[in-house]
C-alpha cells in the first residue's frame, strides 16, 4: 500500500456513533426522559434497537456484526464478509473516540474529515415534540463539537436542526454558524411529517444557509429502522420480501396451496429468505437522486438561493448525467407548471449551481470520464461503515484509470474544501 501522496485528502462522508453521554450528559437535564423516549439507541447483548417516539424499532439485521461501525484500517471487504456472525463483534475505537478516529485517519491517508451521525441519522427527523428534538439538537451538536476539539484543523462537523420547528431551526443554525468546528447542517432525504423537502415549509432554511454561508449537508440512510413512509428503504424491503417465493407449478383455477400461495394459475412455495437486507444497496441514490431532481432542480431552489452550497453524499455521483438528460427533455417538452417556473436549460442550471456529489473511487463512469465529473464531486470514505475505502485506495483505483494527479487533487480534497470554506493543509503521506 502507498503512504505517500502530494496533496491533502478531505473525507466529506464519515460516521460518529453517538456515546450515552450525549444523552446523559449533554442532554439539557429537564429533557432526559423525554430526549430518551423520543430518540434512543440501545446495544443489548442478545439484541438491538432504535427507538423514535417510544417505539422501538428492532435490528433487522444480525446485531453480532455491527455493520454501521465494523471497519479499521487494513481490512478488506472480503474480511468483513468473512467475520464469524455468530460471535459479537465490537466496533471500531474511531466511532467514539476522537483520538482513535485521528489514528485512523493518519492510517487512511485522510488529512480532514466532515463527520455525520448515526443513530440520530436515522432517528431523528422522526421526533415528534420540537421542544424534544431541539434539545436533542442543542445536545448532539454541543458533544459534537467536543469532540472535533481534539483536531479543530482536521475535525469538522455536520449539524443537527430541528426541522420539527422552524424557529428552533433557524435558532439552531444561528447558534452553531459561530462556531468554526461546524461546516454544514445536516438533512436526511425523507418525508417529514407528511411533506416532503419541496414543500414552501423549508423556504427560511435554504435563505438562513445562504445567508450563513452554510453548506447543506444531505446525506441519506438505509431507513432499515423507520417507518414505510418516510423512504425509499422499507419499500425496497417489502420488494426484497416478494423475492421470498417462487413459482411452483401450474394448477387448474389457481386456489391456496399448503406452505405456499397462488397467483393467476401457479402456486407458490417459500424459499429460503435473503439473509441480509438489500436497501443499503440502493436507498443512497434513490433517496439523493429524488431530493437533487425534485426539490433543487424541479422547484427550483438552485434557481432561487443561486449562493446556497450543497454536498449529497454517500449516494454515488455517477447517475447525475442520467438525470440531467432526462430533466432537460422533459423541462422543453413537458412544461413544469407552478408556482416557481423551472428553467429549461437543466445542464447549464447544474454546471452554474453550487451543488457537489460524493463519489466513491469504485464508480466506472467517474474513472473513465473523470474531466466530466471532476468540478462536481466530493470523495467519501464512509468510515467505519463495512463498505469502508481509504484514500489510499481511492488514488490508486483512479491513478490505474489514468486520471490525472491534479484531478485527484481536486477529486478527493480541493472541491470539499472550497465547499465547506475550509483551508486544508497536508498532515498525512508527507
Amino acid at each position: 500500500m502507498m503512504t505517500k501522496k502530494r496533496f491533502p485528502v478531505f473525507d466529506t462522508d464519515t460516521h460518529v456513533v453517538e456515546s450515552r453521554e450525549l444523552w446523559e450528559k449533554y442532554l439539557d437535564p429537564e429533557f432526559r426522559t423525554l430526549g430518551k423516549h423520543s430518540l434512543w439507541r440501545e446495544n443489548g447483548s442478545y439484541g438491538c434497537y432504535l427507538k423514535v417516539n417510544g417505539k422501538p424499532f428492532r435490528d433487522p439485521v444480525n446485531s453480532n456484526i455491527p455493520r454501521h461501525a465494523v471497519w479499521k484500517p487494513g481490512m478488506t471487504w472480503d474480511q468483513v464478509g468473512e467475520l464469524d456472525p455468530k460471535r459479537r463483534h465490537p466496533e471500531t475505537p474511531g466511532a467514539t473516540d476522537p483520538k482513535a478516529r485521528l489514528r485512523d485517519m493518519d492510517a487512511m491517508g485522510v488529512d480532514a474529515a466532515l463527520l455525520y451521525p448515526t443513530w440520530f441519522a436515522e432517528g431523528f427527523h422522526l421526533v415528534e415534540d420540537p421542544d424534544t428534538a431541539w434539545a436533542l439538537a442543542r445536545a448532539y451538536n454541543d458533544w459534537i463539537a467536543d469532540f472535533c476539539k481534539a483536531a479543530p484543523d482536521r475535525l469538522f462537523a455536520a449539524a443537527m436542526v430541528p426541522l420539527q420547528s422552524m424557529d428552533y431551526t433557524i435558532g439552531e443554525l444561528r447558534r452553531i454558524a459561530k462556531n468554526p468546528s461546524f461546516r454544514a447542517a445536516f438533512i436526511r432525504p425523507m418525508f417529514i411529517e407528511g411533506h416532503y423537502f419541496t414543500h414552501p415549509y423549508y423556504d427560511p432554511l435554504w435563505a438562513e444557509l445562504e445567508s450563513l454561508g452554510l453548506t447543506l449537508a444531505v446525506h441519506p440512510t438505509s431507513g432499515l429502522w423507520n417507518p414505510e413512509w418516510t423512504s425509499h428503504g422499507q419499500f425496497i424491503e417489502k420488494v426484497k420480501g416478494r423475492l421470498n417465493q417462487y413459482p411452483l407449478v401450474a394448477v387448474n383455477g389457481g386456489g391456496p396451496q399448503a406452505g405456499g400461495g397462488s397467483l393467476d394459475g401457479f402456486a407458490f412455495q417459500s424459499a429460503p429468505p435473503i439473509g441480509h437486507p438489500i436497501a443499503p444497496v440502493l436507498t443512497g441514490w434513490l433517496d439523493n437522486h429524488m431530493f437533487v431532481a425534485s426539490t433543487l432542480i424541479a422547484f427550483t431552489v438552485m434557481q432561487r438561493y443561486p449562493k446556497m452550497k450543497v454536498v449529497a453524499a454517500h449516494g454515488k455521483a455517477s447517475w447525475m448525467e442520467e438525470v440531467l438528460e432526462k430533466m432537460e427533455a422533459s423541462t422543453r417538452t413537458i412544461p413544469l407548471l407552478h408556482y416557481y417556473p423551472v428553467r429549461t436549460d437543466v445542464e447549464e442550471m447544474w454546471e452554474e449551481g453550487n451543488v457537489m456529489l460524493g463519489f466513491d473511487a469504485e464508480e466506472r463512469l467517474i474513472q473513465k470520464l473523470p474531466e466530466d465529473f471532476a468540478e462536481k464531486i466530493v470523495w467519501g470514505s464512509r468510515y467505519p461503515h463495512h463498505d469502508t475505502t481509504s484514500a489510499w485506495d481511492a488514488i490508486a483505483r483512479l491513478a490505474q484509470a489514468n486520471v490525472s494527479d491534479g484531478t485527484i487533487a481536486r477529486m478527493l480534497g480541493g472541491n470539499a474544501a472550497e465547499q465547506f470554506g475550509v483551508k486544508l493543509k497536508q498532515t498525512v503521506g508527507l
